[in-house]
């Protein structure tokens, strides 16, 4: 029994679309012809000093207290931005805000945060509560940047994050293949961990 299609052709959708739909993830990854997988990842993990680790948690931990983070945009500036900007001192990353991307009328949209540096790229979409139905959005995000990219990154990386939590995935180009990541990385407790990740992926 063949199944009935989710994306209707002639129809436009946005990265956005895809948070917004109520199937299941494996379903809509299906219509760009991915399987879905979830396991522990593996993943990449800088041993690099991090100079400004202890300050940036000292920072985090002082304000976190004081601050409401009852929207995306809060989460974004005060939680996310800041520890890109120091992944961005650690690797000369290439750093791009609201990244606008238009592969197909199936895929285009903004990824909130694009970082490059030499062939590897990272992304990272924000949401404010909802991880589960980010990661869908990042996921096609993923699928956007395989077609578009040029890139020799036989695996791209990319993050779903409320601020305060953290979840990773992957894309697997030649298996076509995206991994949802089962660990979840909290800030500030998991901090070292996360810095050290995003910092991995994005080192030669």
């Amino acid at each position: 029994m063949s199944r009935i299609p989710i994306l209707q052709p002639n129809q436009s959708y946005t990265f956005r679309s895809y948070f917004e739909m109520p199937f299941e993830p494996d379903d809509i990854l299906a219509e760009f012809g991915f399987s879905l997988v979830r396991a522990s990842l593996t993943l990449p993990q800088s041993a690099a000093g991090l100079d400004r680790l202890q300050d940036l948690k000292l920072r985090i931990e002082e304000s976190l207290p004081l601050i409401r983070l009852t929207s995306e945009a809060a989460r974004r500036e005060l939680l996310i931005a800041p520890i890109l900007i120091d992944v961005i001192h650690y690797t000369r990353a290439q750093l791009r805000i609201e990244y606008s991307l238009n592969v197909t009328e199936q895929l285009k949209g903004s990824l909130d945060y694009y970082l490059q540096a030499a062939q590897k790229l990272l992304v990272i979409e924000a949401k404010n509560a909802d991880l589960t139905r980010g990661f869908t959005q990042l996921a096609v995000e993923l699928i956007a940047l395989d077609i578009w990219a040029d890139s020799e990154q036989s695996i791209f990386y990319g993050a779903v994050s409320t601020g305060d939590i953290w979840q990773f995935g992957s894309l697997d180009r030649a298996s076509k293949q995206i991994a949802q990541d089962l660990n979840l990385y909290r800030v500030p407790a998991d901090l070292e961990a996360l810095l050290r990740i995003l910092v991995g992926i994005l080192s030669a």
